[in-house]
């Protein structure tokens, strides 16, 4: 959206024209504290209320502050006016509102997913981040393949070392700032560049534009440390009557790329976009030849340029059509014939929301970018992603904190030597709405790698030499492989804050994969490998998933030996594969053992095997035990198809034919003993809501009892008849309004769901849905 684009430029710059005479008024309500706020009922029906059709209009038009007074006047609100009102009190920063505002809507039947990630992310900005990781969990089941949703996937485990200072930074807030917004820096020769609001007092024409509030300007300041002293206009006739800024230059500061809007027209809905301008300096220091940039357009907005030392390279963001959503980094190299295409880049720097204020280390080939999509902190936070030969890009990575904060945080620049750079953000304990803070790196960007060591030893702690030892990441993927020498000893460089596998082959011995991780400060992790001799007897086994037939890395087998209570745990490598020394039998010995398959994402397993050790070789369990898991699921119909449950007319005995079906059930719930299941039987509306209640409530109970009959631990299985009450369609029979539907239509209402309500220790969320097994007639 243009808005969020437009955030760093006085909110955004349309309010400047669309509402000239009212904005300055608004801004210095908006700083004050609000004593009440006013939640009107949610209001179910479409039909809106006067108010909510005022508010609608100042929201429309980005007068923010009118739009909550109408709303919050009203007596009631549908789901888009409590939409339109949480994000009116977003767009001011009164981010405490506008969760309760969300808060009120967002569980309705209608809310779509955007509802949910907005959500989530006004959570971080109030330092909600378990509550907003909830929510982004139901954005995901939405959601599987979102940009955004990836990024919370793969960074999920690290966000509690985001919140830690981990003594990266040191910081300083410069003193040059002020009360107005002070931001995005730029390196121009000994100097700093800056964009600002700040009041120039020699300037009459910068003090106080017709709409009553200055415009943004290039400004320049002489670098002392890291503070910045004697900030002066920026000379020459770049800074207009509206807004200039942020800037870059080329590494001799004779060529400027900067922000600027466009005063040559709108868009036609009556925007004022942004748009970049280069110009050059001559001889004398004059900017001339200013000219724009060829990808400018009327109907969407480019801006905060990035140009590389030759001037040749320009890395911008912009909302133009053909991105990944909002607000997309996109890189243009320029040559004899001009600047080349737009580049894109591509899906793993953006995503479906905003990305920003780029900065291209060229010494390192770091990026640097501002972003609310990928996971962070709140707002924006700044991430850093490093370009590989290949020229696409690794997985950004959060800066953390202190750094990032669960406020804007954007605009990062750093030196040559990446020792000091500078930042903006609109903090708390700041000077003015955007501050710029400096600082000093105490542990260079991208130094995310760290020496993964150790030897590989026999069970009895002997040194083992010749051993091939293979590297994993959590999925089982193969990193790297080398075969130590006679000392035994291994070493890799890995990055840091993951996990991994190690995996020890030698002839003779049974490998034992290692699981370790790298989340330490630490500069080495140290993790032996265990082999142990193959004495003649031993177990195996093959995990797979029961759907893909692919074997499963990282499952943990726990192997109890139920007669003497030995336990030990293995967790599997690439190859699915277990394997057990059995060094306490001999041949005529009796097993008997309980093996529990656990991996997150998938149901917890537990099968007993009961043999008889009568020659030597190896076990397999496979031919003796049922070892595939199944992911896990809300409902079981996503497990296992199961044909309609039928009954006769008015009945709620079991046939045979709904007995095949239940037995399913029946099967499930003896493979996975830890599984409590509710059995929902629902009906169409014909027939009064009462007999319709009861008569489901009995064929529920009924059908739960056929499989309570048929396996250990029944209370884990219940049923619930929930009548009419939760009708697929708009299929209604009583009430206001009465449908006229087909039988077909009736019968999708009618139908048996099998809700996942425990795995075990953990109970999963259950929401009411549409995954149902059909049923005949009433």
């Amino acid at each position: 959206m243009l808005h969020k684009f437009f955030s760093k430029f006085i909110l955004i710059a349309i309010i400047t024209l669309l509402n000239m005479g009212v904005y300055a008024q608004e801004v210095e309500a908006e700083k004050r504290e609000e004593k009440h706020v006013n939640y009107p009922e949610f209001n179910k029906d479409t039909l809106k209320v006067k108010l909510e059709r005022k508010g609608d209009r100042h929201y429309r038009k980005y007068s923010f502050q009118k739009a909550i007074k109408k709303y919050s006047s009203a007596k009631k609100l549908t789901e888009s006016g409590y939409r339109n009102l949480a994000e009116s009190y977003r767009k001011i920063r009164k981010h405490q509102n506008s969760s309760l505002s969300y808060a009120r809507f967002v569980k309705g039947k209608s809310t779509n997913i955007e509802d949910l990630f907005n959500y989530a992310s006004v959570l971080r900005l109030n330092g909600a981040y378990e509550l907003s990781h909830k929510w982004m969990d139901k954005f995901k089941e939405l959601a599987p393949n979102d940009l955004r949703v990836l990024s919370f996937v793969n960074n999920l485990s690290g966000f509690q070392g985001l919140l830690e200072d981990q003594g990266m930074y040191k910081l300083i807030h410069l003193n040059a700032n002020t009360e107005h917004q002070d931001f995005g820096t730029a390196y121009y020769n000994k100097q700093l560049v800056i964009a600002s609001t700040r009041v120039d007092e020699k300037l009459s024409s910068n003090l106080y534009n017709w709409n009553g509030l200055p415009f943004l300007d290039l400004y320049v300041g002489d670098v002392k440390g890291l503070q910045v002293e004697n900030i002066q206009h920026f000379k020459g006739d770049l800074n207009k009557r509206m807004h200039e800024g942020p800037a870059s230059f080329n590494k001799k500061g004779d060529f400027i790329a900067f922000t600027r809007n466009n005063y040559k027209g709108k868009s036609e809905d009556g925007s004022v976009n942004l748009k970049i301008f280069f110009a050059t300096k001559d001889a004398k220091g004059n900017w001339i030849d200013e000219e724009s940039f060829v990808h400018n357009h009327a109907e969407h907005s480019i801006g905060h340029p990035c140009l590389s030392k030759d001037g040749k390279v320009m890395y911008y963001a912009s909302d133009m059509p053909g991105g990944h959503g909002g607000v997309d980094i996109y890189k243009s190299v320029k040559t004899n014939n001009g600047w080349e295409k737009a580049e894109n880049l591509g899906p793993v720097i953006n995503t479906e929301d905003d990305e920003m204020f780029p900065f291209f280390h060229e010494e390192n080939s770091v990026l640097f970018f501002a972003s609310t999509g990928h996971l962070g902190l709140g707002g924006m936070d700044v991430f850093f992603s490093n370009l590989k030969p290949d020229k696409t890009f690794t997985e950004p990575k959060n800066l953390g904190m202190p750094l990032n904060s669960n406020k804007d945080d954007f605009a990062l620049i750093i030196d040559e030597k990446m020792e000091t750079g500078y930042f903006s953000s609109n903090r708390e304990g700041g000077k003015g709405d955007d501050d710029i803070y400096g600082f000093e790196l105490l542990r260079p960007f991208g130094n995310d790698k760290i020496v993964l060591k150790g030897v590989a030893k026999d069970q009895d702690g002997n040194i083992l030499g010749i051993v091939l030892v293979t590297l994993t990441d959590k999925d089982g993927e193969t990193l790297d492989t080398l075969t130590t020498e006679d000392n035994a000893a291994y070493q890799f460089n890995v990055e840091r804050d993951k996990e991994f596998f190690l995996l020890g082959e030698k002839k003779g011995y049974i490998n034992q994969p290692k699981a370790t991780d790298t989340k330490t400060e630490e500069s080495e992790v140290i993790c032996d490998i265990l082999l142990e001799k193959d004495i003649g007897l031993s177990l195996y086994a093959l995990i797979q998933d029961n759907k893909t037939k692919k074997p499963l890395a990282g499952v943990k087998v726990i192997l109890t030996d139920k007669l003497t209570g030995k336990v030990s745990d293995y967790l599997t490598p690439a190859s699915g594969e277990y394997r057990k020394i059995v060094d306490d039998k001999k041949i005529t010995d009796k097993g008997l053992y309980n093996l529990v398959l656990d991996k997150e994402g998938y149901f917890t397993k537990s099968v007993t095997l009961n043999t008889m050790f009568d020659k030597n070789g190896v076990v397999n369990l496979n031919a003796l035990l049922d070892l595939g898991m199944d992911k896990e699921v809300k409902n079981l119909n996503d497990l296992v198809k199961i044909n309609d449950i039928r009954f006769d007319v008015d009945k709620y005995n079991i046939r045979a034919d709904a007995a095949i079906e239940l037995d399913k059930i029946v099967k499930i719930l003896q493979e996975y003993e830890n599984m409590t299941v509710e059995l929902g039987s629902h009906t169409d509306c014909r027939g009064s809501e009462a007999y319709n209640k009861k008569l489901s409530d009995r064929r529920a109970k009924s059908s739960a009892t056929y499989i309570k009959n048929k396996i250990k631990f029944p209370e884990r299985i219940y049923g619930k008849g929930y009548g009419e009450s939760n009708l697929l369609n708009g299929c209604a029979c009583e009430g206001k309004v009465k449908s006229h539907c087909s039988d077909e239509e009736h019968a999708a209402n009618r139908r048996t769901t099998f809700k996942v309500i425990s795995t075990g220790d953990d109970f999963l969320e259950i929401e009411d849905n549409n995954d149902s097994v059909k049923g005949g007639k009433q």
